[in-house]
């Protein structure tokens, strides 16, 4: 009975509600002029609680028939329609002195495209065997250890004249964190470059360098269809026990607008656009033999291993919320997603769940 009472008390330390509603954002506004700039995400996050969910905020709405096209100097209204929230649209329209429409510019994007354009072409996760068989970088006409854009390199086997070709440093293996079995490799792209001599050694002219390359990189074709639509549509991610797997920069915590790689990719049905919900997993309380329960960082060798088993003396408390993540790019096994929302600072190991709606009060 204690330790019933004890479990209830500590679930109550988690305030927060999940509901599978659309909510309002306190204090939003009822109108909203779409200015220069803006993206959907900002413009839902007026609106509402989880902006990934706008899709069913504009689109059952016939005014917005695409609720990607909305663009700058529209003017956007809060009303409700059977009881549920919706935006209509009043487009803006300019006209030249003789009368003629004049085009309202670009629509505007669904996030800031610049926080994730880099990493659409630069970094990608193979197999790690199938980059060993790649065309290897070894050296160039400058005798220099490190090549940069308007250098010829050689690299060693025979690729097609005028082939455009991407330079990939070899990065970390990914490993999956339960089974151990292989994710995939990091490339990392260096420089773009064009063959201009075929042979057993071809010759490759630099383009454009991100980074330094060296002798040892790889060498293949570079994506053609690695970029973005900026007009990609979220929607709720469906795929089970997902965690994060690695930050792009490397680094121990990660924040808003950061990259992070997360251990499903497309054999597991994640897809671009798809919208997680990041996850601490919930520390292990053990109950010690006078009955008081021995706090994570009190706790010993002996009642860690404890904690690490099935027993009547360990109880597990919530999943501590982080925030929520977008799929951007998907590979066979990973793929990668931009954290659009943070309450706490991501880490390596988070779970990541279908998207809740965190209620809290303000």
């Amino acid at each position: 009975m204690k330790r019933f009472t004890l479990f209830a008390l500590l679930s109550l330390v988690c305030s927060w509600v999940y509901a599978d509603v659309l909510t309002l954002k306190s204090g939003h506004p009822d109108t909203y002029v779409v200015k220069k700039g803006d993206t959907l995400w900002d413009i839902s996050a007026m609106f509402l609680k989880d902006p990934w969910r706008w899709p069913k905020l504009w689109g059952a709405n016939p005014q917005i028939a695409n609720p990607h096209l909305i663009y700058p100097g529209d003017r956007l209204t809060l009303v409700f329609i059977d009881g549920e929230p919706r935006i209509v649209k009043k487009p803006f329209v300019r006209s030249s002195p003789s009368g003629q429409i004049k085009s309202k510019g670009d629509a505007i994007p669904l996030v800031d495209l610049s926080l994730i354009e880099q990493y659409l072409v630069q970094n990608r996760i193979v197999d790690p065997e199938w980059l060993q068989q790649q065309p290897m970088v070894v050296g160039g006409e400058n005798p220099a250890k490190r090549h940069v854009a308007g250098d010829i390199i050689y690299i060693k086997g025979n690729v097609p004249k005028g082939t455009k070709l991407g330079l990939y440093q070899p990065g970390r293996k990914f490993v999956d964190q339960d089974s151990g079995d292989s994710l995939g490799q990091e490339a990392i792209l260096t420089a773009t470059g064009r063959v201009t001599e075929s042979g057993d050694i071809s010759k490759v002219l630099l383009l454009n360098n991100f980074r330094e390359t060296k002798a040892g990189f790889r060498a293949f074709s570079v994506e053609d269809d690695a970029f973005m639509s900026a007009y990609l549509m979220p929607r709720a991610g469906t795929v089970a026990d997902a965690k994060v797997l690695a930050s792009e920069l490397d680094i121990r915590e990660m924040g808003k607008f950061d990259i992070a790689y997360i251990d499903r990719g497309s054999k597991d049905g994640v897809e671009t656009g798809q919208v997680f919900t990041i996850f601490k997993p919930g520390d292990k309380v053990v109950i010690g033999n006078d009955g008081v329960p021995v706090l994570p960082n009190e706790q010993s060798a002996y009642d860690k291993m404890l904690g690490a088993m099935d027993s009547d003396d360990v109880l597990k408390l919530p999943n501590l919320y982080r925030g929520q993540l977008m799929v951007f790019k998907v590979f066979d096994k990973t793929s990668m997603g931009l954290i659009l929302v943070d309450k706490r600072p991501v880490r390596v190991g988070d779970i990541l769940t279908k998207p809740v709606t965190i209620l809290q009060g303000e």
